[in-house]
């Protein structure tokens, strides 16, 4: 069964990082590589089993999959009354280098605040409406992708990984951001120098931005309202979550909500412009892009079958037994959030590996390795970075990744040969980054 699971995963994976080549949309792909995994473990394990995972793992995906299609709709909207325009405006230069600092600078911090997969989002947007030379504008979305990641990694509600450990008491939200600012700032740097040396020599002329009519009924006050409202929407998702404990989703669902009525109180007393041109959400919603939708459930109900057959756990235990060096094990673990989803490679982490306390460590035959799974401890710190960091290397190991790669229908071979091996490059960096300060400290 293993062995059948494991053929299906990779036979499925190669046809979405090949989806240009074979000309079959990536979705259709992750949808059958699920069905195939599920069915495949159901037959060995049986109904009963199997549906009470496949239950369990749906509900997580589904919060996943709801979220997404909150934000997607709140930046649309938001998109579709001209919003973006306003902060376009702000940051268009002709230089390419000074816009590619203030893109990661944007992104890093907005990622902190909100999530990396909602930033990307609106980052996207935007770069859309600035940048039209597709292969430069790829190549900002790339920078995009390591920023939203690092950003994230850093903030206690930036990355649903760095969220799960913090809610579990592996890691406290003040060691977080003292320890691992720095190598997440290092590991954005780095790639942001290469990508201003690959674009040196380029310039961005006014006439290459695009110039965003207001649509017909949208008067500059509107737009700023929905800007604002829509904004502080995803900005409540957060705050909803730390003060209710409730799911991230339903906070975007309230956002979304909200954003809604508002909408639809304007639109109903703006009567002298034709019903078919107002913006109203049951029409805006129309534009959510289904297919990067039914990708995000292939995909991560794909990866869950893979956790359910208890294959991420035994390559857990065997990097534990054979290689036994916390360094090694997290940064393998990010090289493998890049293939896979970073979250069940997490959960089988904790799983494997529960918070020591004094007296598991004083009975242990190695006290010293062991000291490091404390609460707070090295081990967790470095789980949290890599697998966060490590997501940019590819661009289906994050929701970032995926997120852009289905709004820009970027190519799996183009992102491989021209961002990975920078996002790799910062990514080692940071770990470097993360030895030096356990030595310090």
């Amino acid at each position: 069964m293993i062995v059948a699971i494991i053929l299906i995963f990779l036979l499925g994976y190669a046809c979405i990082a090949l989806e240009h080549n074979i000309r079959i949309d990536k979705a259709a792909s992750a949808l059958l590589m699920c069905g195939a995994i599920w069915t495949v473990y159901t037959l060995c394990v049986g109904i009963e089993e199997a549906g009470q995972d496949l239950v369990h793992h749906l509900g997580e995906t589904c919060e996943t999959l709801f979220f997404l299609i909150g934000a997607m709709t709140i930046v649309d909207i938001i998109d579709k009354h001209g919003g973006f325009s306003l902060i376009t405006e702000k940051i268009s230069t002709k230089g390419k280098n000074r816009l590619v600092w203030m893109i990661i600078a944007i992104t890093f911090f907005m990622s902190a605040t909100l999530d990396n997969m909602t930033t990307t989002i609106i980052m996207v947007m935007m770069l859309r409406r600035l940048i039209q030379h597709k292969t430069t504008r790829w190549i900002f979305i790339g920078i995009v992708i390591i920023a939203a990641n690092s950003g994230g990694a850093w903030s206690p509600i930036g990355d649903v990984t760095t969220i799960m450990l913090w809610m579990r008491g592996n890691i406290t939200a003040p060691l977080l951001v003292s320890h691992l600012l720095l190598p997440c700032i290092v590991s954005v740097l780095i790639p942001g120098f290469i990508v201003t040396r690959m674009i040196k020599a380029s310039k961005i002329s006014q006439e290459n931005l695009t110039v965003s009519r207001l649509p017909e009924g949208v008067g500059k006050k509107f737009r700023m309202s929905v800007l604002i409202l829509g904004v502080a929407g995803l900005l409540f998702v957060p705050v909803f979550k730390a003060w209710t404990g409730l799911p991230p989703y339903l906070g975007i669902m309230i956002s979304l909500g909200v954003l809604w009525v508002v909408t639809e109180i304007v639109y109903n007393h703006k009567t002298i412009v034709k019903e078919e041109r107002k913006l109203r959400v049951s029409r805006v919603i129309h534009n959510i892009d289904l297919p990067t939708i039914l990708f995000f459930l292939g995909i991560l109900m794909a990866v869950a079958g893979l956790q359910s057959v208890g294959i991420l756990s035994e390559v857990a235990q065997w990097l534990d037994t054979n290689v036994h060096e916390v360094f090694t094990i997290t940064g393998v673990v990010g090289v493998l959030s890049s293939i896979v989803d970073n979250v069940p490679l997490v959960a089988a982490c904790m799983g494997m590996y529960p918070v020591a306390d004094a007296a598991t460590i004083a009975a242990s035959a190695d006290p010293q390795y062991l000291s490091m799974f404390v609460h707070d401890g090295l081990f967790w710190e470095l789980l949290t970075y890599c697998a966060g960091v490590g997501g940019s290397i590819l661009i289906i190991g994050s929701a970032a990744g995926v997120v852009a790669m289905g709004l820009d229908k970027i190519n799996f071979i183009w992102y491989l040969k021209k961002i990975s091996w920078m996002a790799f490059v910062g990514y080692l960096a940071g770990i470097g980054v993360i030895y030096l300060q356990s030595l310090i400290f």
